[in-house]
């Protein structure tokens, strides 16, 4: 996973939005905490936003130069699967600089 300390380079911001109760958004919540220690400790200056809404559905946005912005919706994915999605983000971010 060495895309994980790649994050700052290939990504301005990454928004994380969920709802706080709702079960669409319990891997959401589950991939927050178990992954944000971690990504913000190898990424120490790139902000990583969560943003909590009732009702909401999961989604996870990144933003990159120019501000050109992408998103995913997470409902339905499990935490690999938004793990996945978070490489894809940053892959697509390391594309356009190229």
């Amino acid at each position: 996973m060495a895309w994980r300390n790649q994050l700052s380079r290939n990504l301005k911001e990454l928004r994380i939005l969920l709802c706080q109760t709702s079960p669409a958004s319990a891997p959401a919540r589950s991939f927050v905490e178990k992954n944000y220690k971690d990504l913000k400790t190898l990424n120490p200056k790139l902000p990583i936003l969560i943003r909590e809404c009732r009702g909401i559905e999961p989604q996870m946005w990144a933003r990159y130069d120019m501000g050109v912005e992408k998103g995913i919706r997470l409902e339905g994915l499990s935490e690999p699967q938004i793990l996945k999605a978070l490489e894809d983000l940053a892959k697509a971010g390391a594309s356009t600089k190229a």
